[in-house]
């Protein structure tokens, strides 16, 4: 893997400002549009054995963690990945006891899973020791749920594991950065095949599916793979303000689950979940899609 140069390599202080910087981060979406950022100041910068990992500050977002110069996470979003990849498939499971999660090492998706009451164990498989150490130290919020003794953090291979594991699980959370690097095999149908065999009778996978408006040839192959795999296969989507377009989208596949029928309204109401983006209208609203998209990913 080519290791990009670390954020603070980029900067360039101004002559004569001592104490200011005058530093904009741009990530690039295509190589021809992209996000940029006034950043404050650069937290960290580290090199892990898999990738640089960046901490950078900006007024709007507070700290964001960038992984091989693509921003994953941030203090003042409003944790709309983590709470949707977690949460819709959690109250669509009649008993989810056994939940997996593949990556996630912003910790922030087993901190929504840990949430449920039901839930009995929730595994995290992060193949990078270093990113979740970097997430504790600087994005506490996130890392709460490693406190909970349900937690189980597994540093190691998703793949091998996945082809290891004779273990079932009610619910996987592919929790992944993009398909490059050590992502790349954990977007490719052989690893959705072994996801599948590895679920219970009636479990769920969400796997995070990308950009729809950047990222459209990977959605189609996708969608196309999973539905060779799974009876049920929805897209759902959410709002990410640091994502590519703004506009994220998740893979719902289940062996017989539906998402929106199974929706479990009274556990929902029950729980008064303390959320800053999902509740009961945005499950059912994050399944209704826009023209565009349901034409990559015709039913």
């Amino acid at each position: 893997m080519n290791k990009k140069p670390s954020i603070s390599d980029k900067y360039i202080k101004e002559e004569g400002m001592a104490d200011l910087w005058n530093v904009w981060y741009s990530e690039l979406h295509n190589g021809t549009s992209g996000l940029t950022l006034k950043i404050n100041r650069v937290v960290e910068s580290l090199e892990s054995e898999f990738q640089r990992i960046d901490v950078v500050e900006n007024d709007d977002f507070g700290k964001l963690l960038v992984l091989y110069g693509s921003l994953m996470v941030c203090d003042n979003d409003n944790n709309a990945y983590n709470e949707m990849i977690a949460h819709v498939p959690l109250f669509c499971h009649p008993d989810p006891k056994q939940v997996l999660i593949i990556g996630g090492g912003d910790c922030g998706a087993l901190t929504e899973v840990l949430k449920h009451p039901e839930v009995e164990r929730c595994t995290m498989c992060e193949i990078d020791r270093l990113v979740v150490e970097t997430s504790k130290k600087h994005l506490p919020r996130l890392t709460a749920g490693l406190d909970d003794p349900r937690a189980n953090l597994l540093i190691a291979d998703g793949k091998k594991f996945i082809e290891d594991i004779t273990d079932k699980f009610d619910l996987i959370l592919l929790d992944l950065s993009d398909p490059i690097g050590p992502a790349a095999d954990l977007f490719q149908k052989e690893f959705h095949q072994q996801v599948y065999n590895t679920l219970t009778d009636n479990g769920i996978m969400v796997t995070q599916s990308e950009s729809p408006y950047y990222n459209k040839e990977t959605v189609v192959a996708m969608y196309r793979n999973l539905r060779e795999i799974f009876p049920v296969v929805r897209m759902y989507t959410c709002f990410m303000p640091i994502y590519p377009s703004g506009y994220w989208s998740f893979a719902f596949c289940s062996k017989g689950i539906d998402p929106i029928k199974d929706f479990d309204s009274i556990r929902y109401d029950n729980l008064k979940l303390e959320t800053r983006y999902y509740n009961s209208e945005t499950h059912h609203a994050s399944f209704a899609l826009p023209r565009f998209v349901k034409e990559l990913v015709p039913e």
